[in-house]
C-alpha cells in the first residue's frame, strides 16, 4: 500500500520532493505509518530515507521536531510580523498577522500526522506538541496587544483565543483533508468572533 504522504508534503509548495527535508519527512511518515512513532528511531528515518545521521540533524534537534518544523518556521514569522508592526491598532495588526499564518501554511507531514495519529500511535505527542505551540502563539498575540495598549486580561485571553483558533483550524484541515478545504477559509471561521472580546 502506498503511504498517504506520497508526494503530498511539496506539492502545494513547489519544494522539490527531493531535498533533504523533504525525502526525510516523506520516510518518517511511512515509518509512522508501519511501525508506530515511538518504535521509529533517528536511524531508522535516516536510513529509510537514504542520508546520513548528521543530515537529520542538520535540518531537525529531534523526530518529533521533524513534524512541526514547517509550522514552528511559519511561527517565526509570525513573531517577527507581530514584533516589526509599528501601527497603532494592534487588534488589526494581530487579525492580519494570523491571517498571513493561515495562507502561509501548506501541506506537510504535520497535516498528514495530525489526519492518521491514531494508525501513527501519535495521539499524545501531538497534543502536547500542540499545546506548546498554542501557548507561543497565545504568548505573541498578548504581548502584542498589551504593547498596543489592549487591557491586559482581555490580551491575554484574546491571545489564547488566537492560539487555539490556530491548532483547532489546523486540525480541522487535516481531518477534512488538506487538498478539499483552504486553511485560511477555516481559520477565519475559528477567529470570526474573537474581535469582539477586545471591542
Amino acid at each position: 500500500n502506498a503511504c498517504p504522504c506520497a508526494g503530498v508534503m511539496s506539492s502545494a509548495t513547489g519544494r522539490p520532493r527531493s531535498s533533504s527535508r523533504g525525502v526525510l519527512a516523506e520516510a518518517a511518515c511511512e515509518l509512522f505509518l508501519e511501525q508506530g512513532y515511538e518504535a521509529t528511531t533517528v536511524a531508522d528515518i535516516t536510513s529509510r530515507a537514504g542520508v546520513s545521521r548528521s543530515s537529520f540533524f542538520n535540518y531537525f534537534s529531534s523526530k518529533g521536531d521533524l513534524l512541526w518544523s514547517e509550522f514552528d518556521a511559519q511561527v517565526d514569522v509570525l513573531a517577527k510580523s507581530l514584533a516589526d508592526a509599528s501601527d497603532v491598532d494592534a487588534p488589526a495588526t494581530v487579525a492580519h498577522a494570523i491571517d498571513e499564518l493561515g495562507h502561509a501554511l501548506a501541506p506537510d507531514s504535520l497535516t498528514l500526522a495530525l489526519a492518521n495519529a491514531t494508525a501513527m500511535g501519535l495521539d499524545d505527542e501531538l497534543d502536547r506538541e500542540a499545546a506548546r505551540r498554542l501557548s507561543r502563539i497565545a504568548g505573541l498575540v498578548a504581548a502584542r496587544l498589551r504593547q498596543g495598549g489592549v487591557d491586559p486580561l482581555a490580551a491575554e485571553v484574546a491571545g489564547a483565543a488566537y492560539g487555539g483558533a490556530v491548532i483547532a483550524a489546523l486540525r480541522a484541515w487535516a481531518a477534512e483533508g488538506p487538498g478539499r478545504t483552504a486553511l485560511p477559509a477555516l481559520l477565519a471561521r475559528a477567529t470570526r468572533d474573537i474581535g469582539g472580546l477586545l471591542a
